[in-house]
């Protein structure tokens, strides 16, 4: 098959990545606003839809970590690879989507793409120090966005103790608006580019481009397709992260709004891509902790922490396997 036509399927496999994503983590920006009812869920699509791909727009930091970090150089990783470390990512997000289990897409497609290129070049191509730095900002994320949730909420709380809760409630109902917006203008901001990534890196292992810059054409087609795989939603997670782990107050889903933003927009600047399921869980955790410890549901908790741990290993096997499954149909 011409290398074109493999770089196509590439870019295909990556918009439908990219799709999937949208749709799989639209509860991360907005399952606390309509867990607590500050927002109608089409309402809350329909704003998360179109500042995801604002966000989508604003920076290329994260894509050049994801292109250029995982592995030694950019040209070792094929069309191939590529294909096979979309595949994987995809088959994983629609696996926990289905089941309703918040997973991150980041972890599917980086476990892919480690599972494709070791078993296509050896563990020799992969970039440890990269790939390192990548884990350590996945795994610290959520633990980061405990702790802040919980000193958030806590916070909170001493500022209006004197206040009525109602009224309180009242006021977070509204500001929550605001902060809704924030989680899914930084949601975009950082998961978007992870698809910006692997295409650019395709055009760059084929000829296409000269260096790891992300095109404008990439940067506008990942946005649209995440824009409109947020539209669709994804109710059975937004389930399970809007109610499941902590029954939410208006209050409790602004702090975890808030807190959730800052973070992933922090990491974004730090051009480290994060999994936004994991810091918008931790962000819930910290907030709910700050309650009441009894308060969180922490055996859903465990049962995501698990899946997390599996995501990697999970999704770096089925890379090596779709790898060898298409290098025998070529």
């Amino acid at each position: 098959m011409p290398d074109i036509y493999i770089i196509g399927i590439v870019i295909v496999l990556a918009l439908c990545f990219d799709f999937i994503n949208g749709f799989h983590d639209t509860a991360n920006a907005i399952a606390t606003c309509v867990a607590t009812r500050a927002l109608s869920p089409k309402v809350a699509i329909i704003m998360s839809a179109i500042l995801n791909f604002v966000g989508a727009m604003i920076s290329t930091g994260v894509a050049k970590t994801i292109g250029g970090e995982i592995v030694t150089s950019p040209h070792m990783v094929d069309s191939v690879v590529l294909s096979s470390a979309l595949a994987s990512a995809i088959i994983w997000n629609l696996f926990t989507w289905r089941i309703g289990m918040p997973s991150s897409s980041s972890h599917a497609l980086i476990g892919g793409v480690i599972g494709a290129v070791i078993i296509s070049y050896g563990t020799g191509a992969i970039h440890l120090a990269g790939v390192l730095t990548i884990v350590i900002g996945l795994v610290l994320s959520p633990v980061c966005a405990l702790v802040t949730g919980y000193i958030m909420m806590t916070v909170l709380y001493i500022a209006f103790r004197n206040v009525g809760k109602s009224r309180v409630n009242y006021v977070a109902t509204h500001i929550q608006m605001v902060s809704a917006a924030l989680m899914a203008f930084s949601h975009g901001s950082n998961d978007a580019q992870k698809s910006m990534g692997i295409i650019t890196l395709a055009l760059l292992s084929g000829g296409y481009i000269g260096q790891l810059e992300v095109p404008w054409e990439v940067k506008v087609a990942c946005a649209l397709a995440m824009c409109l795989g947020t539209s669709v939603g994804g109710w059975r997670i937004i389930r399970t992260v809007g109610n499941k782990i902590f029954r939410m107050q208006p209050v409790n889903g602004l702090a975890a709004d808030l807190n959730s933003a800052i973070t992933i927009f922090s990491a974004t600047m730090l051009h480290l891509p994060v999994s936004t399921t994991h810091v918008v869980t931790g962000s819930i955790m910290g907030v709910g902790w700050a309650t009441r410890f009894r308060a969180v549901h922490w055996s859903v908790a465990y049962q995501m922490v698990s899946a997390w741990i599996m995501t990697i290993p999970c999704t770096a096997a089925v890379g090596a396997l779709v790898y060898l499954l298409i290098k025998h149909v070529l």
